[in-house]
């Protein structure tokens, strides 16, 4: 799991029902390569379609996905890993 897999998944964790952003911190969209890869992985599933605006998928993180992140940020937080991630909500 990458860097910008798990900024999109963490945003997750804390929200109702999983529901995933359709755009980072910066106001900039989450690449469709990322949504999708982490549908292929399992880590998120389509929620529902935006009438308005049937390009943006909607999706909501996973139990698989859930857990997979979690355990991502644990190693990035770890004492001895040399590279940690900023965290921020």
């Amino acid at each position: 799991m990458n860097d910008r897999e798990i900024s999109y998944l963490r945003r997750g964790l804390n929200q109702p029902g999983g529901k995933l952003p359709l755009f980072d911190l910066d106001g900039q969209e989450f690449e469709a390569s990322i949504v999708r890869h982490c549908i292929e992985r399992g880590w998120a599933e389509p929620w529902f379609s935006n009438p308005l605006k049937p390009d943006w998928l909607v999706c909501k993180l996973t139990a698989s996905g859930r857990a997979a992140v979690e355990q991502a940020l644990d190693l990035k937080m770890s004492p001895g890993i040399s590279h940690r991630m900023t965290l921020v909500d």
